[in-house]
């Protein structure tokens, strides 16, 4: 028994085992509520609501018009998604008693997380998603627009890692004498037990959603706890995927990510053809790019995605949550800018969606996502084993980075 829970809950996962199962799990659960794993949505409907609350007039805010504001967060799917992914997270941390308040050494950490927040979240939204609805749940979907998404990300987290590398943005470094984490069983750590009594309630909540006929926000608390457990156990991080080619030439991630995207996009298919679903299909314009653009910008500066920002919060990082704030300010300017500043007119009106399984046909559509997704594993994987950081690519000697 003691073995099984350090396998479980002592040892992170392999990023890869794990991306192959959210790739699982996420087309699952587009099969059963015909919609897709997503949170930046839901970020904007906050900001939205907190508006609303202090007496602002939403009705001619046409972008809440197009994402929907009906109910809450507690009502909606995309809601409990979020607070799912949260959860679930939470819970992994706690019963492998893993949460510590961490203070960051540098101050400025606030702003620059507050701002690299704001800018993320305002990219997510103008591109209609982020590192899931527009790049990992994007791409099985057969959405063109993913693909312009990621290579606009990818742009945009190379200038970030620039950024972050300059002595302006690092400041003066500040030194703390380092300390060790003393196991759960030698600490006396109650977090497993709270941990447990979290995920009995968590379940419990659960079951009396199922039990009361609100069956899909049951639904998507169960898969939002899942995916939050995913990605808190394999350390799933967007913004590395990127920034570690460009800094250390790491592509652990990368590789990881491209597999569950793969595993994903077989699964989605399927589920398409069987039941006949439409797939969910987002603009392709130059609003895409530019927000992919500002969206890998704003994580690298923020130090995390969505995703990585949501475990990491829970871990305690306590830098996260202006991130956090800054993510749901972002998108909310985003959502005032969309008619009131003109974006839509300027960026996202000439464009259209476009979906791969329309011009080409569901298996061509598979093919092409299998084949570049390949090539990008590949070329991530010699990336890896050619970089050297400080020097980039050298010819023989290569060492890998892979853990």
């Amino acid at each position: 028994m003691k073995k099984l829970y350090s396998t479980w809950f002592r040892n992170y996962w392999s990023p890869y085992l794990v991306m192959a199962l959210a790739g699982v799990l996420s087309a699952v659960y587009f099969g059963i509520t015909n919609t897709v794993w997503a949170v930046t949505g839901e970020f904007t409907r906050l900001g939205g609501h907190i508006l609303a609350a202090f007496g602002v007039d939403l009705s001619d805010w046409e972008y809440f018009n197009l994402i929907h504001m009906n109910g809450t967060t507690w009502t909606r799917t995309d809601g409990w998604i979020v607070w799912g992914m949260f959860i679930g997270a939470l819970i992994t941390i706690l019963l492998s008693g893993n949460f510590k308040i961490r203070i960051p050494r540098q101050k400025r950490r606030y702003i620059q997380g507050f701002v690299g927040g704001i800018i993320a979240g305002f990219g997510a939204r103008l591109a209609l998603g982020c590192n899931l609805a527009a790049f990992f749940t994007g791409v099985p979907q057969f959405s063109l627009h993913s693909w312009i998404f990621i290579v606009a990300t990818a742009a945009g987290t190379y200038l970030g890692a620039k950024l972050v590398n300059t002595r302006w943005w690092k400041g003066k470094p500040v030194l703390k004498k380092g300390g060790t984490i003393k196991p759960v069983e030698q600490t006396g750590n109650r977090q497993p037990l709270i941990g447990a009594i979290l995920a009995l309630a968590y379940t419990g909540l659960i079951v009396y959603l199922y039990a009361d006929g609100q069956t899909m926000l049951g639904t998507a608390a169960l898969f939002g706890a899942g995916f939050g457990i995913l990605i808190e156990r394999g350390q799933i991080c967007f913004t590395s995927a990127f920034r570690d080619l460009w800094i250390s030439g790491r592509a652990t991630m990368t590789k990881a990510i491209a597999i569950g995207m793969a595993v994903s996009s077989i699964a989605t298919l399927i589920i398409i053809v069987v039941y006949g679903l439409d797939p969910i299909t987002k603009i392709a314009a130059p609003s895409t790019f530019i927000g992919g653009l500002l969206f890998g910008l704003g994580i690298v500066m923020a130090g995390g995605c969505e995703t990585g920002m949501m475990y990491r919060l829970m871990e305690g990082q306590v830098v996260f949550l202006p991130v956090f704030v800054g993510n749901i300010i972002g998108a909310t300017l985003l959502a005032y800018a969309w008619d009131h500043a003109g974006v839509y007119n300027l960026l996202v009106k000439s464009g259209s969606p476009i979906n791969l399984i329309t011009t080409m046909g569901p298996g061509a559509a598979l093919l092409v996502t299998l084949l570049v997704l390949g090539i990008g594993f590949a070329i991530a994987a010699y990336w890896q084993k050619n970089y050297r950081f400080g020097s980039g690519f050298k010819k023989g000697g290569a060492a890998t980075h892979d853990r």
